[in-house]
């Protein structure tokens, strides 16, 4: 309970400042704990952001279990940063392209894992190369959402989840098919 107090305080201190800004001081006392607590639980304020990313990447990724075409899945992430993005910014400033990326990574892991699934059922299409398509594409996405924040003038998220839809279903059914002649 206490680390998500701490996460909801600095998630509100993100909307008015850069994360460079803002010290543990007023987290905690806008939590009403001591600096202790907050050490007993991280090291510093990034690994508070790191948490509270894993945290709520955790809750992405049980809300679209739920869902089951992979559209609706892909236009649920982006919603979350749309709703989110002053603090996804905030995040990239402090954390860094790559570290953001990681996080994107792991939601869009089973989006990526469920259309390989679902495309190579009754195909003979190595597993190793299963895995190799499923990296590949969650790496591709991944930096594709995160240019998309940066993006001031981003692209409507509805074109976008229709460009990824029909490039994704599209090259991975072609490269399955290829595989299963080739490897």
């Amino acid at each position: 309970m206490t680390k998500r107090a701490l996460a909801s305080s600095l998630k509100k201190f993100m909307e008015k400042r850069p994360l460079n800004k803002i010290s543990v001081r007023e987290i905690v006392e806008d939590c009403g704990v001591n600096r202790k607590t907050f050490y007993y639980h991280f090291s510093n304020i990034y690994d508070l952001v790191r948490w509270m990313f894993e945290e709520e990447a955790i809750e992405v990724v049980k809300q679209y279990d739920l869902i089951t075409d992979y559209k609706d899945a892909i236009l649920f992430v982006m919603n979350y940063v749309e709703k989110n993005n002053h603090i996804c910014n905030c995040a990239l400033d402090g954390l860094g392209r790559n570290e953001l990326k990681h996080f994107f990574q792991k939601d869009f892991l089973s989006i990526v894992g469920n259309i390989v699934e679902q495309l190579s059922e009754n195909m003979d299409v190595p597993s190793d190369y299963k895995i190799f398509i499923i990296n590949f594409y969650t790496e591709a996405l991944a930096a594709l959402l995160i240019s998309w924040i940066q993006d001031k003038d981003h692209k409507d998220k509805e074109d976008m989840v229709k460009y990824i839809s029909i490039t994704l279903y599209e090259t991975i059914k072609q490269a399955l098919k290829t595989a299963e002649r080739e490897l």
